[in-house]
């Protein structure tokens, strides 16, 4: 048994003791991902019924959300032990979940909730996914990250195959209601299993630095994440890298919306394929996180995450632009969000385990909500005016794939710097201000 175990924290650049701390993180993403990729169709479906033509209201109304939900969570990120942001913040997100799904029991067919909890889940994804990696990027060094990011990755991916799987079985017995009761549980779930990997550094300490304890708040004021990101040409460039990604994945969000609306017309029908490119989507990342990211991240750097799926993006782009028909758009769709979980979400978190601990949390989700829901506001509003302008999507598509290509240059310039900035990293120091 001990050799088996051995060879398999080998095969997955597990050292020794971090054994129950990848179980705890791969818990608290496989939890946390769960519940919302059960709600994801749940939410498509919900844009879907308010119309397709309407969607950059819905964008620009999370845009509003997020602006007001930042000093909300900077105010408690400045006021709480940093151990106890992700319990309360979950736990606040929770008594949500109770909410609409009373709201849904009353009135499934309600279209100013089904607008409501569109909004709010796309607020919720965010801001849990942000705050779950920013306990990452706390908890574990640098080298951590490197070889243990992408294995924790896989467990958003493990819980981003079941959740639609069991969205899609569910939701005719349960309803939409009993789904967003059940994602509730989830999410309790993955606050204990923050609380054990919390304990287990605890345990095992990193080397001593400047960095102040867990056990105490982080300071400064609510709106300090944004002056961090305008003060750093890093951070500034690790917001354009987001805004990029997020224009990229707005413009095939509303093809998909699109495309689906004029397939499928029946609403359990959508939520059923819907889950079904999910589940897709979760397989390939899984396969890719388990086996690829840590050993790509290691020996060709950071960059290579964040340059590698742009360059992609772009290719398809221009096959959308000269192919607009559903096969070729699942296909496209499929391996942008499979490239991004596995290659670009964990090549973006390593780029702040070079930073303070206050610019992981407050900053990082400055960018994570705030920068990026405006990105997707600013681009719903652009792909809706090109679809006016003209009468088929290609010109839409062309311009996704310029924006891919500037992606992908900001990822290769990130990539450099996160090198330059862990190689100048002491073990003994505090990360250098970039």
């Amino acid at each position: 048994m001990s050799n088996w175990r051995r060879r398999l924290d080998q095969a997955l650049n597990i050292q020794p003791g971090e054994g129950p701390a990848v179980i705890a993180g791969l818990l608290l993403f496989y939890l946390l991902f769960t519940g919302y990729f059960m709600l994801r169709p749940v939410r498509e479906t919900m844009g879907v019924a308010g119309g397709v033509d309407n969607l950059q209201w819905l964008f620009t109304g999370t845009f509003i959300a997020t602006l007001a939900c930042l000093p909300v969570f900077g105010w408690l990120a400045s006021k709480v032990r940093r151990r106890h942001i992700l319990p309360w913040t979950y736990g606040f997100f929770a008594s949500n979940l109770l909410l609409f799904a009373a709201l849904f029991a009353v009135d499934p067919a309600d279209l100013w909730n089904a607008r409501a909890f569109y909004i709010w889940l796309s607020v919720f994804n965010l801001l849990t996914i942000s705050l779950a990696w920013s306990v990452l990027t706390d908890l574990f060094s640098t080298a951590q990250g490197k070889r243990l990011f992408g294995l924790l990755a896989a467990g958003a991916s493990l819980g981003g195959l079941s959740g639609p799987i069991l969205g899609t079985l569910l939701v005719a017995p349960l309803g939409h209601a009993g789904l967003v009761l059940l994602a509730g549980v989830f999410l309790v779930g993955s606050v204990l299993a923050c609380t054990y990997l919390q304990r287990w550094r605890d345990r095992n300490p990193l080397p001593a630095s400047s960095e102040q304890p867990a056990s105490r708040p982080l300071g400064g004021n609510p709106l300090a994440g944004a002056t961090a990101v305008l003060r750093s040409p890093y951070l500034l460039a690790v917001a354009l890298f987001v805004v990029l990604l997020a224009s990229v994945s707005t413009f095939l969000y509303f093809e998909q919306a699109r495309i689906v609306s004029e397939t499928f017309t029946d609403r359990t029908r959508q939520t059923q394929v819907f889950g079904l490119i999910d589940t897709v989507v979760q397989a390939l990342a899984i396969l890719t996180q388990v086996f690829l990211t840590g050993r790509l991240a290691r020996r060709m750097g950071v960059a290579v995450l964040l340059v590698a799926v742009p360059l992609v993006m772009a290719a398809g782009f221009v096959w959308l632009a000269l192919a607009p028909v559903f096969a070729v758009f699942v296909v496209v769709m499929v391996v942008r969000r499979a490239g991004e979980y596995a290659l670009v979400r964990p090549g973006r978190e390593m780029l702040f385990t070079v930073l303070p601990a206050e610019d992981k949390y407050k900053a990082k989700n400055f960018i994570d909500t705030v920068v990026y829901r405006g990105g997707d506001a600013l681009s719903g509003w652009l792909k809706r005016g090109l679809d006016l302008l003209a009468e088929h999507p290609q010109l839409a598509m062309l311009i996704g794939a310029a924006l891919a290509l500037g992606w992908s240059l900001t990822g290769l310039w990130l990539g450099r710097r996160q090198r330059e900035a862990e190689s100048a990293v002491a073990p003994n120091k505090p990360p250098p201000l970039i």
